[in-house]
């Protein structure tokens, strides 16, 4: 048993007889009520899931395990040379609700560099899908192609004790995040003209984002780039819409390649992941429109207030619960600054920073004037070479396997049963609230 895999048990062992406290002596207890409006809008703001791995407060934007997002990328070891802190670090963080050492990260490495060799057929399932086939299909079709190596599968089939349901989950969960970011490359290099071929591109001496960087073939600084981002997108709550896929799926108990595929299927949506390519082209029309210059920032508010005086919004303002600038931004914004100050797509970020939140505040429309972490995401790739807009979602996917690989191994630990709401008639809610025929 690796260090990791011991330190979660002991985590376990001790949660585990809070949540039969919380059910025996307070099952009962009322803790939330529902309105008309939640239950025709999306179940929006009810409270009726729980995690332990991130919580969205509205001003500190992201916790992951009760650490802000500043404290996270302060505190994880990070590899000598670079800015950002270690993905597995932050796996490790997610997992056990420690900031681990450098020893422990490096035998996380350890563990997961011989977990990312891919079988062949996944490489043979990717191969086979035509080079004009969207990236997120192909990424769900090779997850769920390796159904096959399930552990859980396995073991569930030939009798498992429920108390042991999050050890198989576990070693799935281990085996999935290693071979994510080598999926992702090799769709990369398929589709848009790298050198994708079963026997390159890895090397075992670098971590998980600069393995990743290596495969993608990018020079210093995007591993920190790559590290930088799957950090920021690990995880969300569990109530988005891939968080919560993912979760539901194996609430059934299906594996977590059912699980993890799902939730990339839900990611795919343009009210999910497609945010942050939306934006960048947002911003490359601006270009255009304002003719390949940089504006000033007066003729920029013009352009805002009539955007909005049009009855179109600004894309990448705004958040549902955040409300103020969202860290996530802030990180990539300051890296930013650092490293690409110069850049003109940047340059129109920077100058929207600084003149949209006042004027979304004298308009008085918006709850939240700030900018979100999609406002210049995509900006940062684009920057470094990765201007196919449609692979975007695909490097959010690995990140956000990270967090929902590491819920679903804690509801099997906890035993967490199958989802299953109840739902009503319009005829029924309309009686609820006195409507007469």
């Amino acid at each position: 048993m690796t260090a990791l895999k011991e330190k979660l048990y002991e985590k376990i062992e001790a949660h585990r007889p809070r949540v039969k406290k919380l059910l025996k002596e307070h099952g009962e207890k009322v803790i939330n009520e529902v309105t008309v409006q939640q239950v025709i809008g999306g179940m929006r703001g009810i409270k009726s899931l729980i995690t332990d791995i991130s919580y969205l407060d509205p001003y500190e934007g992201i916790r992951y395990r009760g650490f802000t997002l500043p404290e996270v990328f302060e505190k994880l070891p990070k590899p000598v040379g670079a800015k950002m802190p270690y993905v597995e670090g932050l796996f490790y963080l997610l997992l056990t609700g420690e900031i681990p050492t450098e020893e422990e990260v490096s035998e996380v490495i350890y563990d997961s560099v011989n977990r990312r060799q891919l079988p062949k057929y996944v490489y043979d399932v990717i191969d086979a899908f035509p080079n004009n086939s969207h990236p997120m299909v192909i990424l769900s079709s090779a997850v769920m192609s390796m159904q096959r190596e399930s552990l859980f599968n396995l073991k569930y089939q030939r009798g498992m004790d429920k108390m042991d349901y999050w050890d198989a989950t576990y070693e799935d969960s281990m085996n999935l995040v290693a071979k994510m970011p080598v999926i992702g490359a090799y769709i990369y290099n398929k589709l848009y003209g790298g050198s994708a071929s079963c026997d390159m591109y890895q090397d075992p001496t670098l971590d998980f984002g600069g393995n990743f960087a290596y495969m993608m073939g990018k020079d210093k600084p995007y591993d920190d780039v790559s590290r930088m981002y799957f950090i920021l997108h690990a995880d969300h709550e569990s109530g988005n819409v891939s968080a919560h896929t993912g979760h539901l799926i194996a609430s059934s108990l299906s594996d977590i390649y059912y699980a993890t595929s799902g939730m990339i299927n839900g990611l795919a949506g343009p009210l999910h992941g497609l945010a942050n390519q939306e934006v960048l082209r947002w911003i490359q029309d601006l270009r255009i429109k304002m003719g390949d210059k940089v504006p000033s920032k007066d003729v920029m508010k013009k352009f805002v207030w009539d955007t909005l005086n049009s009855g179109q919004v600004v894309p990448g303002f705004g958040h549902a619960v955040l409300r103020k600038t969202d860290p996530r931004y802030q990180i990539q914004r300051e890296f930013c600054l650092e490293n690409l100050p110069k850049d003109e797509l940047f340059k129109y970020v920077d100058i929207l920073y600084n003149i949209v939140p006042p004027i979304l505040q004298e308009q008085g429309k918006a709850k939240n004037p700030w900018p979100n972490v999609d406002a210049q995401s995509g900006v940062v790739q684009w920057h470094y070479g990765v201007t196919q807009y449609d692979f975007y979602t695909v490097l959010f996917s690995i990140g956000r396997s990270l967090g929902v690989l590491s819920n679903i191994i804690w509801d099997r630990a906890l035993g967490y049963p199958l989802e299953r709401p109840k739902s009503i008639t319009t005829d029924m809610l309309e009686q609820m609230v006195g409507i007469k025929k």
